[in-house]
Order: C-alpha cells, then sequence, then structure tokens
C-alpha cells in the first residue's frame, strides 16, 4: 500500500468507481448548486518547496530525510483545511528535515541538537491531527524545523498476561499493535476513527477518544505509566493500578502534544478479547425523545459499546435510514459472558421513550458502521469537488445539551450562508457520560475552490464561539493543535494556564519542542 501525501490513508483506497458516482449523486441531489469540477492534486515534484535551512549533524544525518515526498507528507495534518490546502499547492510551512529514530537515544540525541541550534522539533505521531498539532507553523523564530516521526519505535516490548498490561513503544500504529496483543489473546480494545493510521504516542499525546462510547474509551484510562524525553531530563512513572500519591505524573504528559517532551513507550490496561456481542438499532420519530433514551441508557450502568445517536440528517447520509427524529445504534459486548440481557433492557429503554427496534435484516447501524471508516475517504473525494465537508465536535453536561444545540446548529447555519449561500448540518453522539453526551457535528455546503480554507475557517469560528458561549468544550478528542489556541485559551483557568507554561520552561527552556500549541510559541 502506498500513503498519500496529499490527503487520507492509502492511494489504492481512495473512493473511486461506484463508490464515488454513487457518492457524487448523493451529495448532488443535497447541494445542487455546487461546483462538479473536480481538482487533481499536484505531483510533489512541482511543489517547489523551500531548500532545508539546517543540516543535521554527521552522526544524526542517517536518521533524516530531506526527500521532497517525505517533507511534503509531514508538513500538514488530515483535517480539511489541510487536504484543501495540498490540493492547491499551498505548502508554506514545510519541515526542512524528517528525523526517525531508531532507539530513545536518538530521540535524546536529536533533542540535545535542536535545543542547542534553536531547531524545532515537532513529534508527529501518525499525523493524523486534525487541528494543526503536526504543522511547523511559525516563521523566523528558529533556525529550522524537524519532524520526528517514531514510526521504527513500534514494538510491544513486554506483555504481564497476570496484570493484563504490555509495555509498548509510542511509534507503533493501530492495527500492528493489535497484531502484536493477539497471540496472548489480549487486546488494548482502543479503536479510533484515525486507528490504522495513527500511533500510541498520538493518542496518548492528544488524549485520544476511541470507538466506544461508554466506560473506559478514553486513552486515559487505559494509561498505567509513561516514559517521556524532555530536553531536560526522562520522566518514567510507575507502574500502579491506582495512587493518591500526589497529583498524578502520566496527567501532565496525557493531552501535552508534544509541546513538553517526546512519549516513547508507555505501559497499557488490556483486556481480554470479547467473544460475546449483541446490537440493534432503534428509531424515534421526534429527536428529544431520542436524546432523553441515550440519557437513559448512558445513567443506567448498562455500559453498551456503542451508544450512537445519529439525527435524522446523519441517518440519512451515512446510514441511508430515513427517520422523523433520529436513529440510535447500539451495540453490547464482552470476554466473560453473553450480553443478551444487557441489550434487551437497553432496548426496554427505548421503547419507554417512543423507540422503535429494528432487527439486523434492517438495522441501519450495519450500513454506518461500513461508512463509518470511508468517511475521511469520501471527504477527500468531495474536497476535489469544491465542497465544503467538515466537522467539529464537543461535549456538554446533559442539562446544557438542548441550548448548546440549538445554538450550534444556528451558528453553524447563519456562517454557512454568509459563506456559501447554505448548507447542511447533522449532528451524532460519538459517546455518552452519565453526566453528558460528546455531540459530533457535520457539515456539507457548496464551496468554492480558491476559497474553501477562508469559508471554512469563518464557519470554524462561528461554531467555536457558539460552544465556548453555551458550556461546551472546544474539543472533546481531537485535541488542541494550533487551531483550536484561541478558544482553549479562554476555557482553561488562569491559575492552570500559569502552570503549564511553567512546566514547559522548565522540562523544555529553549522552547523547541511543538511551538505554539497549548501555548504561545
Amino acid at each position: 500500500m502506498t500513503r498519500s501525501w496529499w490527503g487520507w490513508g492509502n492511494t489504492q483506497d481512495a473512493v473511486a468507481g461506484q463508490e464515488l458516482a454513487e457518492l457524487t449523486a448523493r451529495v448532488s441531489a443535497l447541494l445542487p448548486d455546487r461546483d462538479p469540477t473536480v481538482h487533481e492534486p499536484p505531483e510533489v515534484a512541482a511543489l517547489d518547496l523551500p531548500t532545508p535551512r539546517v543540516t543535521p549533524p554527521a552522526a544524526l544525518a542517517h536518521l533524516c530525510s530531506v526527500e521532497p515526498e517525505d517533507r511534503a507528507a509531514h508538513s500538514h495534518g488530515k483535517a480539511y483545511r489541510d487536504v484543501v490546502r495540498n490540493l492547491a499547492g499551498d505548502l508554506r510551512h514545510v519541515p526542512d528535515l524528517v528525523a526517525r529514530p531508531r532507539t530513545e537515544q536518538d530521540v535524546v540525541d536529536l533533542l540535545d541538537w535542536c535545543t542547542r541550534e534553536s531547531v524545532a522539533a515537532i513529534p508527529y505521531g501518525g499525523g493524523s491531527s486534525v487541528v494543526g498539532g503536526v504543522e511547523p507553523r511559525f516563521d523566523g523564530e528558529y533556525a529550522g524545523a524537524v519532524t520526528l516521526d517514531l514510526g521504527r519505535l513500534d514494538q510491544v516490548l513486554e506483555v504481564d498476561r497476570v496484570s493484563r498490561a504490555a509495555r509498548i513503544q509510542a511509534g507503533v500504529l493501530g492495527p500492528h499493535l493489535e497484531q502484536q496483543l493477539r497471540p496472548h489473546g489480549l487486546t488494548l480494545r482502543h479503536y479510533p476513527q484515525s486507528f490504522e493510521f495513527s500511533t500510541l504516542g498520538g493518542w496518548l499525546a492528544t488524549r485520544a477518544g476511541g470507538h466506544f462510547a461508554t466506560l473506559h474509551t478514553h486513552i486515559d484510562d487505559l494509561t498505567e505509566s509513561m516514559r517521556v524525553i524532555t530536553p531536560t531530563g526522562v520522566s518514567e512513572s510507575r507502574r500502579l493500578p491506582g495512587s493518591g500519591a500526589g497529583p498524578s505524573p502520566d496527567r501532565l504528559w496525557l493531552g501535552s502534544e508534544g509541546a513538553l517532551g517526546v512519549i516513547t513507550e508507555a505501559w497499557l490496561r488490556l483486556q481480554d478479547r470479547p467473544q460475546w456481542r449483541s446490537r440493534a438499532s432503534v428509531h424515534f420519530g421526534e429527536y428529544g425523545r431520542a436524546v432523553a433514551a441515550t440519557r437513559a441508557i448512558a445513567q443506567s450502568g448498562l455500559y453498551p459499546a456503542n451508544c450512537r445517536l445519529l439525527d435524522a440528517g446523519e441517518a440519512f447520509l451515512n446510514a441511508g435510514a430515513s427517520v422523523g427524529g433520529a436513529v440510535l445504534v447500539l451495540a453490547f459486548e464482552s470476554a466473560d459472558h453473553p450480553v443478551r440481557a444487557w441489550l434487551d433492557r437497553a432496548l426496554q429503554l427505548c421503547r419507554d421513550h417512543g423507540g422503535t427496534v429494528h432487527d439486523d435484516a434492517e438495522d441501519p447501524g450495519t450500513a454506518w458502521r461500513a461508512s463509518f471508516l470511508r468517511m475521511p475517504y469520501q471527504r477527500d473525494a468531495l474536497a476535489r469537488q469544491s465542497v465544503l465537508v467538515e466537522t467539529f465536535e464537543t461535549a456538554c453536561t446533559w442539562d446544557r445539551f438542548e441550548q448548546l444545540h440549538a445554538a450550534v446548529l444556528a451558528a453553524a447555519h447563519g456562517a454557512l450562508r454568509r459563506v456559501t449561500g447554505g448548507g447542511l448540518v447533522t449532528c451524532r453522539f460519538t459517546h455518552v457520560y452519565p453526566d453528558g453526551p460528546a455531540p459530533y457535528f457535520g457539515v456539507y455546503a457548496p464551496g468554492r475552490w480558491g476559497s474553501l480554507v477562508a469559508q471554512w475557517d469563518e464557519v470554524k469560528a462561528a461554531v467555536s464561539e457558539a460552544l465556548i458561549a453555551n458550556g461546551g468544550t472546544i474539543t472533546h478528542h481531537h485535541a488542541v493543535g494550533r487551531d483550536h489556541r484561541p478558544w482553549y485559551d479562554r476555557q482553561r483557568p488562569e491559575p492552570f494556564a500559569a502552570a503549564l507554561a511553567a512546566v514547559k520552561s522548565t522540562v523544555d527552556p529553549a522552547r523547541i519542542l511543538n511551538p505554539g500549541v497549548l501555548l504561545p510559541g
């Protein structure tokens, strides 16, 4: 397989043929006024990338690449605005070098060199950031920029079957991690949508949320201890199931987005592989009753593996279901016992709120699950046709959801009318907690080639203001990066901001680690 330098995933898996024809027809019906012109991505050779500004010392040269395709592929993440800029050949901020350390000592040596020479060092993970988290977006402040790609540090080093835990290197991609755990009958059970193309280190650095909708789904909950390399030393926490010994050291590094240190390995809590599964979908005629049913399940202690509420637009566009209110996709699984009784109780709660249960033959959840992993590829195909297609997500408490939902839809539709003339906004719940949901919104609108980034940025700013003003978080699982910084600065308490800045000054006094992420550059 060949990774796409400009868009999502593998080039061989791009949307084409009948899938492309059906996608184009579906979107054309929703957005009849859009420009159907298809824009081809440029060849890397035609990008005219700037000459690297720095040269690594001889002892590190064998770890570093200056190949144009390497540098282009590591210049952006995988957000809509990244894909559009790549399609337009707009690569203003490109790493001078891509470094691939083979050992932890290589990481130490690279950070020492970057500190001495004032070279910015950007930990890359799998490059799936959608918030500008891996982009060297700064000018004149550093001698150069080096991307640290830990893809060669990709092994499960040790398995503790008794405690159900494993010591794992941070550069491992999701599929390779699960492949190494499978012979032990274990699984990390962490499946973000980016699973195939994201790394353990990236999940830890961004506090990633997995596919499972309840209980232990955030990587935070699965972390037993961590090992992190900083410019001033190595931090390694003790393996413990829990501790009351002061603030947790791991909480400092979880979500630090490469701005405080480079995560090289971690001990992760594992689970036995599930043996029993049950699932169903429920249709609702009214959206409000569907939300109430979802809350009842979230507060019931049943803890379904999947509890995704799709509004009418999301259900139609990505599951092919026509409903008046919403579709709730439910699933339970266990490695220890049958789970049908848990599903039956959840379905009774849905019936109590007016839901209609659909059997497997009619299950729109099957169609939605099939489309879930194709969504980024479809996004890229539509971006090539000048469609504005992007997502944003948040979390709030149940008591604030109705107000937040209305405010966000109003802000999104208002911005879309200003910049495109109008469009479609959908909503689904990706995760649900006893005290609140994590709504995930999708935006579809006819864009103008050459103005797509500016159009999306205006929509993004409008909805971000609505999220902060109505009790939501600027991000539930997409991290902060550079794109969310203005709203993150307003969300976090001032004493914490001061403490974080002090930590940055202590562990990275030369400020070479991912400048501009979480804190001013």
